[in-house]
Order: C-alpha cells, then structure tokens, then sequence
C-alpha cells in the first residue's frame, strides 16, 4: 500500500487485477479490502463462507457502531472472462476513450472502489449516522454469498437502517425486481431396447412433454402481462435451460433430465409454476408410465432463488436515494440481485450504482469514468446527510 490512500481508480485497479470468477476465492481481495480499511483506522470484520474455506464476506462500519445506519452493499465475484473478444487483459484496468475496461468494472468493482475511496471523507464528516460497508462473494451464482452476514444483523453485527446494493443502474433509483427460481426435474421411466420400446416407459419423451407445458405456462404469463407496466419484458417468464437424457439411439432412455426456471414480477405466487407442473405430471403422465414402469417418477427439486424486490414507496431507503441521486422517480428491472434479501430481513432497500447493466458480463466490459464521478457526487451528500443524522 502506497503512503498516501488511493482514490478510485487506483482501487479499482487493484479490484480489477484480484480473479474472483465466483468458482475461485475471493480472500486475496477481501484480505485487500480489510488492509485498506485498515490503513484508513477503520475495523472490518469477516463472514466466511460455512461451506467454503476460500469465500468470505467483509463488513465494517464507519461512525458510530452502536447504531443501524446506510448500508452500502456490493459482490466482490464475477462471472468468467473466458473466449474471444477482448482486446486486452481482462483482470487488468485498461483506460481508453474516457471508459475503464476489465472484467467487474461495471459488475460490479466500480462501486465496491468508489465506496472504498470514499473512506477518508466519511470519516472526516464525523458522522452521527452510521454508514456500514459490506462485500460479498457468490452474487453471480445464486446471490447466496450475502445470507450468513445478514443473519448476524441484529447478533452481533448492527442492523442497517436501509440499504442501496451499487448493482449498476447508470446511478439512477431502482426500487423493483423480479425473484429469479432455478429447478431441476428428473423423469424416471423404464429402459428397455429401442425395438421393443412398448416395454420400457420412454423418459425423454416425458420430459418432452413436460418441457410443452412449461411453454404454455410461458404462454399464460405472457397474456397475463405485467399490470405494472413497469418490467422489461412485461410478464413474468419461464426458461428451459438444460435438457440432458438418454445414453445410447437403441435404448429406450430411462432418465431425463431438465433445468429449468422462471423469473416471476413481484406479487407472484412463487409456488404455482412447480405445483402446476407437478399436477400436469402426476394427472397426464405417470399413469400411462407406470402401466409398464411401476416404478416411474417425476420428481422436482428447488436448486436456487433470488428473492425479488418488491417496490416500497416512500421507504427510507427510496426517500434517501432520491434525496443523493437528484431523482423522483424509481425504475424497476428484469435482472435479480441481493437486495431482495435485505428486504426480506427487515431492511428498507433499493439498487443504484454506477455503469450500465448492458456491459455486465460482456467482453471488454466497462465503466464509464463518468459513471465514477456520478457515484462520487452521491456518495458526499450520503455524507453530508449522515453528518447530520438520519
């Protein structure tokens, strides 16, 4: 560490060059993280991962630690900057026309750096308001990575006030999302040889089946529409991913596998998609199984969710972010994030950071220097706001 304290884009820099693609550790960055914090004269403290010895999230608080105050909340992962089509080193910050280049500069480095720069000016603003600071791992595999840290808010660590999650939204007020559930259905019929297929119970052609419903429940959704008006696109919707079965042309496949999921508006009832499936499957396809595989099962498991942001009007989290960004008018997006778990804590919460959504996960991603400069701005009137007290 150098004798005077970076600013953003030499932070950004560092964050850029630890590879934290969400299947490696992020404990070198954390471990970065925790030394700057330190060389400012501010604690941190670590949640590892239950499960995984190289994950940790960090989490420190500037002002007064006897209170909830402004939670500033951020991943440290990123998603894999493998093939073709970037020009330059992605774990390297590469600077041209006015843009910031490197894989997490948009998603979502550019602000764990703003808020990390901004370390010295919080505490020189003598906050009466605390403004708590918390980085986590695994966002881009299922939002998990936040869990274990909000289930010691309230324990041993304070419980925020609000929350703003720095997911990038060109810094304007996100205040809605849609959750995001992942399944996995697994057919189980009866192998037998292709010629003689009146023997077996043909697993692939059930999961066909299935895969015909999940279109039409698409189909509902999409008429059903959104009456919000609010999400691109419209409606809640339903994806298959990964359709996996069967082992060799003249066998009758006895399994099949499918990976699907859906992305539902707020307000849904998140459980009428698998009890709907399971209802097509137990009413129109394992009677005719089982008359030659007794044995044959449909069976659905719940592999991940995100929980969606449902819109809080008039929330401190939206009151405040208003009040920094300059806005009066919060927007609603399609791509999930961790906020919905702070909502579902207790905590008042809204999305809104710097760089824009279209370069997450992309080759030769960026952030505009600009987009830097914005969060800046809102980050010295969360200052001067905390100064006074909230």
């Amino acid at each position: 560490m150098s004798a005077a304290y970076p600013n953003a884009r030499e932070i950004l820099s560092a964050l850029v060059g630890f590879d934290t693609v969400s299947s490696k550790s992020n404990l070198a960055l954390i471990a970065y993280v925790e030394a700057l914090l330190a060389f400012a004269g501010v604690a941190s403290v670590r949640t590892p991962d239950p499960s995984d010895p190289g994950k940790a999230a960090l989490f420190a608080t500037i002002g007064p630690a006897d209170r909830g105050g402004v939670l500033l909340s951020g991943h440290t992962d990123v998603v894999p900057a493998d093939g073709s089509g970037w020009s330059a080193d992605p774990f390297r910050l590469t600077a041209r026309d006015g843009r910031l280049y490197g894989r997490g500069a948009c998603d979502m480095k550019g602000f764990l750096a703003g808020v990390l720069a901004a370390v010295p000016a919080l505490l020189r603003a003598d906050l009466r308001t605390p403004v708590h600071l918390l980085f986590s791992y695994d966002e881009e595999t299922g939002c998990t990575g936040v869990a274990p840290t909000i289930a010691r808010f309230g324990v041993d660590l304070p419980k925020p006030l609000l929350c703003v999650v720095g997911e990038p939204t060109e810094m304007t007020v996100v205040d809605a999302h849609k959750s995001v559930f992942a399944y996995e259905t697994v057919v189980t019929g009866r192998a037998a040889h292709a010629s003689m297929p009146q023997l077996g119970a043909n697993a692939v052609i059930a999961a066909g089946r299935l895969i015909g419903e999940l279109d039409r429940m698409r189909e509902a959704f999409a008429i059903a529409g959104d009456p919000s008006g609010r999400f691109d696109p419209p409606e809640t919707t339903v994806t298959v991913g990964v359709v996996k079965g069967g082992s060799a042309a003249n066998i009758v496949p006895e399994r099949c596998r499918i990976s699907w999921g859906f992305r539902g508006l707020p307000g849904i009832d998140e459980d009428e998609p698998a009890e709907r499936l399971a209802r097509f499957a137990e009413e129109q396809l394992l009677p005719a199984m089982r008359l030659t595989a007794p044995k044959a099962a449909i069976a659905t498991e719940l592999v991940g969710v995100v929980p969606g942001l449902a819109p809080d009007p008039g929330s401190r989290a939206e009151t405040l972010a208003f009040q920094l960004a300059g806005q009066n008018r919060a927007f609603a997006v399609s791509y999930g994030t961790e906020a919905g778990h702070f909502q579902a804590a207790g905590v008042p919460t809204v999305v809104c950071g710097p760089g824009s959504i279209r370069q997450a996960h992309t080759a030769d991603e960026f952030l505009e220097e600009g987009q830097l400069a914005a969060l800046e701005g809102f980050l010295e009137r969360l200052a001067a706001r905390c100064a006074q007290g909230l």
